[in-house]
This record gives structure tokens, C-alpha cells and sequence, in this order.
């Protein structure tokens, strides 16, 4: 759609333009469009939002989609993009896009994306912080850093941009990057998606523009990423927590190896659990052509993670406290579980949310055997305890209204040497506005 980012700046200028949602990604996004003299109309049901930006007028409220019109429309991720009124905008002769789509049109240097459904933030960061070991002038964006469209004149052509991608945002995407990851896939996001092959075909779809000479990074373990690699253009490259591999990069008796080499001593990675293990091994095989093996042994050393991931807080009374806000699914939740089972510490789990509609019966199956006491709050209380409850009637489960209770609540019933985590399984819309609201705010709880 546009050649270059001067071209793009060129088409835009004059056009009527619509923006729906007026969020973080977006609001750059407006300034952007405005600076290039595009007739601006942006959209968002909050009725509380101002902004001053020229040529920008403002629709909110319940019918903030009421007769859109334009040249170009771009959405926020999280609307889908086959709603009446985006298909009617299109039917008379709009373009429906998205700043992430655009960028893929205008970016000058390669693009290395990562999906799925747990990891994909960790793997991120991951790779930019192997690149940045290695030299690299790294942009990093998408679902977590800045919008980078409006910082594309900042971007040079050796520079490489790091790019965490939704579901959503695949959806609708018309080019690949040039190495793609695929972390694993697993049920996550079905309050949306309209069944879980949808939600599949989104994440394939990071893959479906690739060409020769690409890259595309799978996990031999997952079923359904596994099958990804079927009827590909690029190169396929693996990485295993449980298979040792001819080619690819595997984890065996304690050690990351490259093929039959060994690269790195999990005990030097400073972050806990084995699927941070395998965000290094995905995070390795994708940059390994550009990096060396000490860039690796550098990041695993130095690198503490990510906010509000299996995040230490603070010890109070012998007792430690962990933010995994971050788990807005079970199979994160497990994750974290895990992290602490494998060191031999059963946790005592906050845990609760918005319903997305996914089963909780392997979550169930993992608190009743591996944690030590569980307090439920959230939209999903009653579903998590149901779960639980049908592996272990007896199991120690108390319910709340609130966080803030049940903080109150557990910091005069722990005991010295107990180890309390926040991994909630479930989104935050229920009560918040994000899982970083959520964090944030647990996080303050303790502290305080």
C-alpha cells in the first residue's frame, strides 16, 4: 500500500482519515496523520477523552462508529476487523488498516517478529537484549515499547526492529517479517475470537508472507505450532524442551545446546522456570546468525526479567511476595506454579479475573497438586474453585471481593518461609484497565 515512509506521508496528506480507539498505539498515531495534513476524525466510546491536535475532530460515546467515512481507516488491535461498520466503510471505497500494518509497509530495516500465546513478551525483550549485547541499534515495539511508526524517521536501514505481535494484530497483516517466532500456542483469547481455529489461523499468519531466505522459529513440543511448518516458503528452525534435536536448539540435562553443542548452563540464567528456558532457546535460534555465544551468556546473567512477570516484590516477615500479573491465561499460571514447584516450594496463589472462556481443568489439576493454599477473587472465582474442588474437595481455597482484601487478609495468615504470588490466570478487565493496572496496584498493596 505505501512504498516508503514518504510515501506514505505523501498519500495521507489531504485524505479523510478515521481512527477508531483512541489508545496508547493510537495516540501517536493521531499526531502522526495530523503532522501530515490528514483530515482527522477520531474515534473512541470514552466520552471523557480530549484531544488538541489540528485538523482533528473528535467522536465519542455509544455511537462513536455511527457513520464512518473516509480514505483510510485504522483500528485499534483489539476491534475486530469484520464488524458492520468497518465492512460498510470499506464497501464505499475506504481502506481499513492499522499502524502495525503500515509500519510493515514503511519499515527501512529487517523486522523480527514473535508471537503466541504465553512468552512472547519475555522472548521479545530477549532478543533485544542478545542484539543490543551484539552491537545492534534495536527498536522494540508492537504489544509492548512504544508505537514505531511515528519513529520511523529515527529508524536507520542496519538498525533492527523487534516487534511483539497479538493475535489481533495478525489478523489482517499483508506482510511477514523477515524471522518470524512462534513461542507455542495454546486457548487464550476465545471471549473474541470466534473459535479457536480463528485464533489459530491468526498466529499462523506471521508466517504467511514470508519468502525464501526467511526464517520462521517453531517449538518442536507444540502440537499446533508444530504443524506450522507445513507448505513454508522460509527456514524452518526448531527449538525442544523435551526432544533432542538433529537440528535445532534443545535443552538436555541441564544445558541450552545448538545442535550438539552446548551453549549455556541453565543455572546462569537469572530468571526462574523452565519456560524462560524456552524463551532463551526461541530468543537464541532466532538471532543466532547474528550474535555470539557470549552475547547469550551476558543477557542469561544480567537479565531480570520482565515487569510483572514472575516479579519479586519484597520479603516481609520471612515471607515473599511475587507479581505475576502477566498470567492472564492458565497455561501461564502453570508456568509460574511451576517455576516454584521445580525448586521445590509449593506458593500461596492470588488468582482470579475476567472470563475469557477458557477451561480451568488442568489448572485445577495443578494448584490442587502443587500449591499450598489459593485465594480466588474476580469474574472467575467460582469457575477456578469448581476446578480445583473436582480434583480435591478438602483443598484450602478463600474467596474475596477485592484485591485489597485479600491482601489484608493473607499478610495475617502466612507463615514465616511461605512464598506469595499474584499469577491471576485470567485477563484484568473485570476491575482494571490493564494487567499493569493490576500489577501496579498489587504491587502497592504489599509495599505498603
Amino acid at each position: 500500500m505505501f512504498d516508503n515512509f514518504n510515501d506514505f506521508k505523501n498519500k495521507i496528506s489531504g485524505k479523510k482519515v478515521c481512527v477508531v480507539g483512541i489508545g496508547v498505539s493510537n495516540i501517536p498515531l493521531i499526531k502522526l496523520l495530523s503532522e501530515c495534513g490528514a483530515y482527522v476524525t477520531a474515534c473512541d466510546k470514552n466520552e471523557n477523552i480530549k484531544l488538541e491536535e489540528k485538523n482533528v475532530t473528535l467522536s465519542l460515546g455509544e455511537d462513536y462508529l455511527k457513520n464512518l467515512s473516509g480514505d483510510y481507516l485504522f483500528k485499534s488491535p483489539g476491534i475486530r476487523p469484520d464488524i458492520p461498520e468497518f465492512i460498510k466503510f470499506q464497501e464505499n471505497g475506504g481502506i481499513l488498516t492499522s499502524e502495525m500494518e503500515v509500519f510493515f509497509d514503511v519499515c527501512p530495516c529487517k523486522i523480527i517478529g514473535i508471537t503466541g500465546s504465553d512468552g512472547k513478551t519475555t522472548t521479545t525483550t530477549l532478543i533485544s537484549e542478545l542484539l543490543k549485547d551484539a552491537g545492534y541499534n534495536v527498536h522494540i515495539g508492537g504489544n509492548i515499547g512504544k508505537p514505531l511508526l511515528y519513529e520511523t524517521d529515527k529508524i536507520d536501514k542496519d538498525d533492527i526492529c523487534v516487534i511483539e505481535l497479538s493475535s489481533f494484530q495478525l489478523m489482517t497483516i499483508r506482510k511477514s517479517p523477515e524471522i518470524a517466532v512462534v513461542t507455542n500456542i495454546t486457548p487464550n483469547h476465545l471471549d473474541k475470537h470466534t473459535s479457536m481455529q480463528e485464533y489459530i489461523d491468526s498466529k499462523e499468519n506471521i508466517a504467511l508472507y514470508q519468502n525464501e531466505g526467511d526464517i520462521l522459529i517453531l517449538n518442536y513440543d507444540n502440537e499446533i505450532t508444530h504443524s506450522f511448518h507445513n507448505d513454508k516458503k522460509s527456514d524452518i528452525k526448531w527449538f525442544s524442551r523435551y526432544n533432542e534435536l538433529k537440528s535445532g536448539v534443545y535443552y538436555k540435562n541441564g544445558y541450552i545446546y545448538d545442535d550438539d553443542e552446548k551453549i549455556l548452563d541453565i543455572n546462569d540464567i537469572k530468571i526462574p522456570g523452565m519456560h524462560n528456558v524456552e524463551n532463551y532457546m526461541a530468543a537464541y535460534a532466532a538471532v543466532k546468525h547474528l550474535i555470539k555465544k557470549d552475547n547469550l551468556l551476558n543477557v542469561a546473567k544480567k537479565f531480570g526479567g520482565v515487569e510483572h512477570r514472575i516479579e519479586y516484590i519484597k520479603s516481609i516477615n520471612g515471607v515473599s511476595y511475587y507479581n505475576d500479573s502477566i498470567a492472564s491465561s492458565p497455561t501461564r499460571t502453570i508456568a509460574c506454579i511451576n517455576a516454584f514447584y521445580e525448586k521445590g516450594t509449593k506458593i500461596t496463589l492470588i488468582a482470579g479475573g475476567y472470563d475469557k472462556n477458557i477451561p480451568f481443568d488442568i489448572l485445577g489439576e495443578e494448584i490442587a497438586c502443587k500449591v499450598k493454599k489459593l485465594y480466588l477473587v474476580g469474574d472467575t472465582k467460582d469457575k477456578i474453585k469448581d476446578a480445583v474442588m473436582n480434583i480435591d474437595r478438602d483443598f484450602d481455597i478463600t474467596i474475596f471481593d477485592s484485591l485489597k482484601e485479600t491482601v489484608d487478609y493473607i499478610k495475617n495468615n502466612v507463615q514465616e518461609g511461605d512464598v506469595v504470588v499474584m499469577s491471576p490466570a485470567c485477563a484484568s478487565f473485570d476491575k482494571y484497565k490493564n494487567f499493569e493496572e493490576r500489577g501496579n496496584l498489587f504491587k502497592k498493596y504489599i509495599l505498603e
